[in-house]
């Protein structure tokens, strides 16, 4: 097993090329299973859930190969309902192929997912949903199955904006006969990239990116070829390391209109920024200012960059409160933060920061994806030698970050345990 090593306090300089983004392109990958024609997708990220969610796609008969960056997936071999539990515990995005196998194939039996302990992530407003299409729910076993002999369009309400469930949902629908709304729909930068892939597939999707999405059903799909969305939370974990270092870096390949919660909140924490199309720059001012953050759902501050915004704070002038409004067990970092020397106090959903003059190096442990990224951060700017062990989890959503880091003088490397 990997770990990460990182001797800090050298303050980061230079350039950093962001990759695709994991939430965007699993999705998309999965929305291949539509269509019996090729789709080929660039700018994919080499990633463990890319790999996962490959592995899981051959196995329900899609013909899928990755070269680089680019993913050519033909499905017109789909012919297995099922993914088991070995191949989807890992990933709880896999969940998403529950809507294109049953508007596919008229049934599904799809293992309840897995991925992060980061907090129950029920999948009961997909299935509701399902049944409103008209695909009869059976729970048996740890898996979920339906069938049907046919979807059909319904006007759908969500009681929680959720990214998973509105893209399986849109999925399914897109191949329902008549028209579908679904309300209170997430609005995620990635699931308005993934109503313009399937539209170019043959899609009739409207108003994804709103609250209120309308899908008219369409016989079938055809095969397109496009590109992944660039990563907003990769590009965030990067502009809280310059801002943490006091260091001037800038983000390549981004879109800085998918990420104006994070800069809005790094400005008022004393970082400089400066934004054009594809390009953030970033200086870091050397003195933090204390700032207040409640994890919201997409335009509000996310909460996939909680904790890496938590090590911003731990060193900040003043006091913060971070209140997490999406997850209920995403503080699991605060214990290992304190072990370098941070100030945090856990109440409920709310961790009161209190800024210390400088964390130390220690060894730590990752308990899930963001939290990894977090403790390389507060390695990055503690004094001393910092040992982040169980990186596996980083390896699911940061394509080489410690090569990107060493790129821009961090004393940064992986080494095996």
């Amino acid at each position: 097993m990997d770990k990460i090593v990182v001797e800090g306090c050298r303050p980061l300089k230079g350039d950093v090329e962001i990759s695709g983004a994991k939430n965007a392109a699993l999705p998309i990958l999965i929305s291949s299973l539509l269509s019996d024609e090729p789709c080929i997708f660039n700018n994919v990220p080499d990633l463990k859930d890319i790999e996962s969610t490959r592995i899981l796609m051959r196995h329900l008969g899609a013909d899928i190969r990755m070269e680089k960056d680019t993913v050519c997936v033909e499905a017109r071999g789909l012919n297995n309902p099922e993914a088991p539990y070995d191949l989807v515990r890992k990933m709880r995005a896999s969940v998403l192929v529950l809507g294109p196998l049953t508007a596919r194939l008229g049934k599904a039996r799809v293992s309840l997912p897995g991925g992060c302990a980061i907090g129950e992530r029920p999948i009961n407003l997909h299935l509701k949903g399902l049944s409103q299409l008209g695909a009869d729910i059976k729970l048996e076993h740890g898996y979920v199955e339906t069938s049907t002999k046919g979807l059909k369009g319904a006007d759908i309400y969500l009681d929680v904006a959720t990214v998973t469930g509105t893209e399986n949902l849109m999925m399914a629908a897109t191949l329902a006969d008549g028209t579908t709304i679904l309300r209170n729909a997430a609005r995620e930068p990635e699931i308005e990239a993934l109503a313009r892939v399937l539209n170019q597939m043959g899609a009739k999707i409207k108003d994804a990116g709103t609250s209120v999405i309308t899908i008219k059903g369409v016989s079938s799909l055809s095969g397109t070829r496009a590109g992944i969305i660039p990563d907003r939370i990769e590009a965030g974990t990067f502009l809280v390391a310059a801002a943490l270092t006091g260091g001037d870096i800038t983000l390549k390949n981004c879109d800085p209109s998918h990420m104006a919660a994070c800069i809005n909140k790094l400005k008022l924490a004393g970082a400089e920024i400066t934004t054009k199309k594809g390009e953030i720059r970033v200086k870091g001012s050397g003195n933090i200012n204390s700032i207040d953050i409640k994890t919201q759902p997409y335009p509000g501050f996310p909460t996939d960059m909680q904790a890496q915004f938590m090590v911003l704070m731990s060193i900040a002038g003043g006091l913060s409160v971070i209140s997490e409004s999406i997850f209920e067990n995403r503080f699991m970092h605060v214990s290992e933060l304190k072990r370098m020397g941070a100030d945090i106090i856990v109440s409920g959903n709310s961790a009161l920061i209190k800024g210390v003059s400088h964390l130390s190096g220690a060894p730590v442990m990752a308990s899930d994806l963001r939290a990894s990224a977090s403790l390389i951060l507060a390695g990055l700017v503690a004094r001393g030698r910092t040992e982040v062990s169980r990186v596996y989890h980083l390896d699911r959503g940061y394509q080489t970050i410690e090569k990107k880091f060493q790129g821009m003088g961090a004393a940064i490397q992986r080494v095996k345990e």
